[in-house]
């Protein structure tokens, strides 16, 4: 019995059975939520429509994370470096004269050509020690950017302005005009990722992290699709860090530390590592818990004593529990949640 589909209907061609939407209530609920998106934010103010258009660009990133630590199985510390390169590279081909449109895509492969050159160690090492090589890689590209000869075109520590994107006389001059560009790309990149999961490659993706030695007994090339897995990621974090420096115009080293990544990667358990929809629930649900932190941690001040250092690191703390509750109690994330639910919902009203 195929339980992917709600009781009652049935594949009949295979065109059907290889479509991601397969049912009019898929049909409707996509567009309800593409719609929904596109109109929703700017009626949200201006914190509010700035809140969305930094998730939206967050989901990009984390999408990255789904290929090669959802799929692939290797784990990387390093995502917030290559949107570093990602935006830099965007944002300095820009004061050199460049168009905005020229230099996003450039930027999105530089990304992903680095992103390879680090994860070449995945080869020989796993586990722990993979996950120091790609701390490294945060390290080396974030110190790289900022000291000679590159300092002189990235503006070292003190940061780089990004001009305004233009598309023939029209500036993208403010976040409402740039949140259309970073939502519409935000859901190409996801009808990308969601259609990677289904191909060969993502089959393989799946065999390496289950186990690279029966992958590779079974033909899969575990040298190639590792290599192709960390250079989506880098493609996916260029494509965030070329969204992200229009919008904050001015950059920094700051933007891009290793507290970023880690935090990609925690939105990444937290959703469930193995789903698209999974990176998606993660971004959108622990960036509202810091939105709640932020809103209520100067409530904690009247605590004694330790007041006013809780309001100070409260988001850390709470970013804490809420990775360990999900270890413990839901390792597979909120997606296998929504997975238990869907279920549930198909098999209605038969009780097995």
């Amino acid at each position: 019995m195929n339980v992917d589909l709600p009781c009652g209907i049935y594949n009949t061609r295979y065109e059907k059975d290889m479509a991601i939407v397969r049912t009019k209530v898929h049909w409707a609920w996509l567009i309800a939520g593409v719609v929904l998106s596109v109109v929703v934010p700017p009626m949200l103010g201006a914190h509010g429509l700035s809140w969305c258009v930094e998730t939206c660009i967050v989901v990009v990133a984390v999408l990255g994370l789904y290929f090669v630590t959802g799929l692939c199985g290797q784990i990387s510390l390093g995502q917030a470096g290559f949107m570093a390169v990602g935006a830099y590279t965007t944002a300095m081909l820009m004061g050199s004269g460049m168009s905005y449109w020229l230099a996003f895509p450039i930027a999105s492969l530089t990304a992903g050509v680095l992103a390879i050159v680090f994860g070449l160690p995945s080869l020989r090492v796993k586990g722990f020690y993979l996950a120091m090589a790609t701390l490294a890689s945060q390290h080396v590209l974030v110190w790289v950017l900022t000291h000679p000869p590159l300092e002189r075109w990235s503006g070292g520590f003190d940061g780089l302005t990004t001009p305004a994107p233009q598309f023939g006389s029209f500036e993208f001059s403010s976040n409402q005009t740039w949140f259309y560009v970073v939502v519409t790309i935000m859901w190409i990149a996801i009808y990308f990722a969601k259609n990677v999961g289904r191909t060969r490659t993502g089959r393989c993706f799946v065999a390496i992290r289950d186990s690279d030695l029966a992958a590779e007994v079974l033909g899969v090339n575990i040298f190639q699709y590792k290599v192709l897995a960390f250079f989506l990621s880098g493609v996916y974090a260029g494509v965030a860090g070329g969204l992200f420096a229009p919008y904050i115009t001015q950059i920094s080293p700051e933007n891009f530390n290793i507290g970023k990544s880690i935090w990609f990667l925690g939105m990444l358990v937290v959703g469930g590592s193995g789903s698209v929809v999974g990176a998606i629930a993660g971004v959108v649900f622990l960036r509202l818990l810091l939105e709640l932190t932020t809103m209520f941690g100067p409530t904690v001040q009247v605590v004694p004593v330790l007041g006013s250092l809780l309001a100070n690191y409260l988001s850390g703390i709470v970013f804490g529990l809420v990775i360990i509750l999900f270890l413990i109690f839901e390792p597979r994330g909120l997606n296998h949640r929504w997975e238990v639910f869907k279920s549930w919902y198909r098999m209605y009203p038969f009780s097995y």
